[in-house]
């Protein structure tokens, strides 16, 4: 069975922003041009640009035109973490996750990052100790931020799809258990993951992360026995707490 038209302007329309490279941020052709090159209706296109649009491919601004999406096709929530009940559950796991993940994308970054990208990374770290002095929320922006771009410096395509994941952890982590002892920890563990990248040293980069992520996870599981929490998500007895 033949797709439906508006399916095939959409993928069609897609290989033509491979084809040209347009990065991200770019300026999409008008509406008239794009039905010329894709030999379909405006109408048709208005459709496409929709559905790239839905996944995360392309980004409309009302009155300005059509770009291409700084998510990169990705969903800001792929495994549908909101509609999980449990989230003590939930954030464990996500810690175990995060085990297998960073401390090899750190590694990585160690070895595959540009020099332009070391410098953007320290402009980070700065901005988001600045943000942490002045108890600026973005300072938790910044940290997705920091995490994302050690994703995108560690050379792997694969590795940068799951950014949404890494980020919905951090985010969770920062919004439900962040004090002022996991801040300052923070400023330190940003600033020894940054050096061991800047000395391009891999294994540096590796144990400052994972350390960064034992030393998060204490202080989110000393957060829960003060408030006798397991890590069931079920309330736990005076027995419970030593």
């Amino acid at each position: 069975m033949a797709r439906p038209l508006v399916e095939q302007a959409a993928e069609r329309l897609l290989q033509l922003i491979l084809e040209r490279d347009y990065p991200i941020g770019a300026k999409l052709p008008n509406e008239y041009e794009l039905a010329q090159d894709l030999d379909v209706g405006r109408s048709t296109v208005r459709e496409a640009v929709r559905s790239l649009a839905t996944r995360n491919i392309l980004e409309v601004r009302q009155g300005s035109g059509t770009y291409i999406s700084s998510k990169k096709g990705v969903a800001e929530d792929p495994f549908g973490f909101a509609f999980v009940k449990d989230r003590v559950k939930l954030t464990t796991d996500l810690f175990e996750l995060r085990y297998l993940l960073e401390p090899r994308i750190a590694e990585r970054a160690a070895q595959f990052a540009s020099d332009e990208d070391i410098v953007r990374l320290e402009e980070v770290v700065l901005a988001i100790e600045k943000a942490l002095a002045e108890n600026d929320p973005i300072h938790l922006e910044l940290d997705v931020k920091f995490h994302s771009m050690l994703a995108e410096m560690s050379g792997n395509i694969a590795v940068t799809s799951m950014i949404p994941v890494i980020n919905q952890s951090i985010q969770i982590i920062n919004e439900d258990y962040s004090n002022r002892q996991m801040k300052q920890t923070s400023i330190d563990a940003h600033r020894n993951i940054l050096k061991a990248i800047q000395s391009r040293h891999p294994i540096a980069a590796y144990d400052s992360m994972l350390a960064h992520i034992l030393t998060v996870r204490q202080t989110v599981l000393n957060d829960w026995f003060d408030k006798k929490i397991d890590i069931q998500g079920l309330p736990a007895t005076d027995n419970h707490k030593k």
